[in-house]
């Protein structure tokens, strides 16, 4: 936490008179922010005074949560800072989660929470709570303004934090007080100078380990587009001919229908992406931090690999895999020159290795032709992916949805598709999108969502209605908590506790009361033109889409187990 202080500033006689709320705003304003997601209380109401007749524009939600979601989305789709607003006590509790999740997936954002006076504070008052306590090790920084002439600078220096390095979510706390003081000082934040220069010496290194190689890998993490190195990627792996796999967060990056793009590796990745890595001799790691869910047992992966690892923070190298070549720094910079030096040498030795990988991704290529009349979801996902074309952009949610929308939907870029990776919060995908479709209202956005995590933010289709954001929902209904009840199908003997959903209310009846337009499908059949009137629609659509609840999602890597040992269902 930064306590700011009036200290470092000089008031100006000239100027006029402005409270603390307007200051935050006026900065907003002046920082290029468009557009802000919140919910307002007692204790941020003098910011919502001031955001009236302001540039901002603020999208009410119906729901805390759906705030901090709807700007996580915002930040990915955007790559600018988003904002978010709550009121103290609950409002600011109730953002915790979407904080958590722009946490752990390096998401710039920025919470502004109101507070009670500083003169009641600690004084177990009316909405109090110490917001600043309880997110501690969910931020990535916290500021508590305690002077109005400290606005503008708390303000900047949360930005500039939020967006360098490697992201995450900041915190500024400001007490009722200090949003009704006011000043007539108006300084900014000095922002530091913070580029670190390329090392050479570790490209010279990662080039070596790469020459040296005959079985190479490049492991696609969700750094890369946090770090603007996508382009760089891309003429990376077209110079070296080099075969990749990707993160669940990475997802798009390379385009998932690329020549050498192996697919999803960890736990529900493809055959061929776990089977390359685990007979890889070297894996040339960029902006991935060696997750569980990607890596399975870290004991048993990628035995035979020397590890060359990109990473702008020093802290994740090493952390779990030691790395023989650590390049720590801008992925961008880092990559563009490790691609120059393997351009000006010759070619690499590695064609057995890419003809064995295309074999392997040519023989584990998805099937569609499931029997039966019942719809699918791995080819209705498939479908709509490819119908909507490079426009599409998923918002998911979590759960089997998430996983078939993983690996069968297809992705030009990494910023069409958006998820909740690390955290794995249901009630992502609603939110999510009207944040993606806020940042990107040309791009066909659709949340992609599973029964159970729908009912979680639900009331967001209010948000829906009142701004008329065309977002396209694909509701997933298998009556059922769907990824729990596989697992307790395969590792808990089918003792099916607590995943049944059967009592959902009727989708359709229910998104119509909201004012959304909404259809069902429940045979393959109806799948063709669901698809086209879903995408066709020129509000907000949402297609209720019924499966069997015994559907899996195959392959798994069961956990505990090593990569190479994939389960796969019939």
């Amino acid at each position: 936490m930064t306590p700011m202080t009036a200290a470092a500033f000089k008031s100006s006689a000239e100027a006029a008179p402005q409270s603390g709320a307007q200051l935050l705003v006026s900065t907003l304003e002046r920082l290029g922010v468009e557009v802000v997601f919140g919910y307002p209380g007692g204790a941020i109401m003098p910011v919502y005074d001031a955001l009236a007749g302001s540039k901002l524009r603020h999208i009410l939600v119906r729901h805390e949560q759906g705030a901090a979601f709807a700007a996580d989305a915002y930040a990915r789709m955007s790559g600018r800072v988003a904002v978010c607003l709550a009121t103290s006590g609950p409002g600011a509790t109730n953002l915790i989660t979407g904080i958590a999740n722009a946490m752990m997936d390096s998401v710039p954002m920025v919470c502004i929470t109101g507070n009670v006076p500083q003169g009641v504070m600690g004084t177990d008052a009316f909405q109090e709570i110490d917001i600043l306590g309880v997110t501690l090790p969910i931020v990535k920084h916290s500021i508590l303004v305690r002077d109005a002439a400290d606005v503008p600078a708390a303000v900047e220096e949360a930005f500039h934090i939020a967006a360098s390095g490697r992201p995450g979510p900041v915190l500024v706390d400001l007490p009722k007080d200090v949003q009704f003081a006011t000043t007539t000082a108006d300084y900014g934040f000095p922002i530091p100078n913070e580029t670190t220069p390329v090392d050479h010496d570790a490209i010279a290194a990662a080039e070596a380990a790469i020459r040296q190689a005959r079985k190479p890998l490049v492991y696609i993490g969700g750094g890369v587009k946090i770090g603007g190195a996508t382009q760089a990627v891309r003429d990376f792996v077209r110079a070296t001919n080099i075969p990749q796999v990707s993160t669940l967060n990475a997802l798009g990056t390379v385009p998932t229908d690329a020549p050498g793009m192996l697919g999803m590796l960890g736990m529900h990745g493809t055959r061929a992406a776990n089977e390359a890595v685990q007979d890889s001799d070297l894996l040339i790691v960029v902006g991935a931090r060696f997750d569980d869910r990607a890596t399975g047992k870290l004991a048993e992966f990628a035995p035979n690999a020397r590890i060359v690892h990109f990473d702008i923070d020093a802290s994740e190298v090493g952390k779990l895999r030691a790395a023989n070549v650590a390049v720590v720094g801008e992925l961008k910079a880092g990559v563009e020159a490790l691609t120059q030096r393997l351009r000006a040498g010759p070619a690499l030795n590695i064609q057995p290795w890419t003809v064995d990988c295309a074999r392997a991704a040519a023989a584990g290529a998805h099937r569609y032709d499931a029997p039966g009349e019942g719809v699918y979801a791995p080819a209705l996902l498939k479908e709509i992916s490819e119908a909507a074309g490079d426009a599409f952009v998923a918002a998911c949610d979590v759960g089997q949805h998430q996983m078939w929308a993983a690996q069968h939907c297809r992705f030009a870029r990494p910023e069409a598709h958006i998820t909740s990776g690390g955290l794995g919060a249901m009630g992502f995908g609603l939110p999510a999108g009207i944040g993606a479709k806020m940042a990107r209202p040309e791009a066909t956005v659709v949340t992609i969502a599973g029964d159970g995590g729908f009912m979680m933010n639900i009331q967001e289709l209010a948000t829906l209605k009142r701004y008329g954001i065309p977002l396209k929902i694909v509701l997933i209904d298998n009556s059922s908590l769907g990824l729990v009840r596989q697992w307790q199908e395969l590792f808990f003997a089918e003792n099916y506790s607590e995943i049944d959903l059967s009592d959902n209310p009727d989708f359709v009846k229910v998104a119509e009361a909201f004012g959304v337009e909404a259809f069902r499908i429940d045979r393959r059949d109806q799948v063709s033109d669901g698809v086209q009137r879903l995408l066709a629609a020129d509000g907000p659509c949402l297609a209720h889409v019924v499966i069997d609840p015994r559907d899996n999602v195959w392959p798994l890597v069961p956990p505990g187990k090593s990569n190479a040992e994939m389960m796969e269902g019939s």
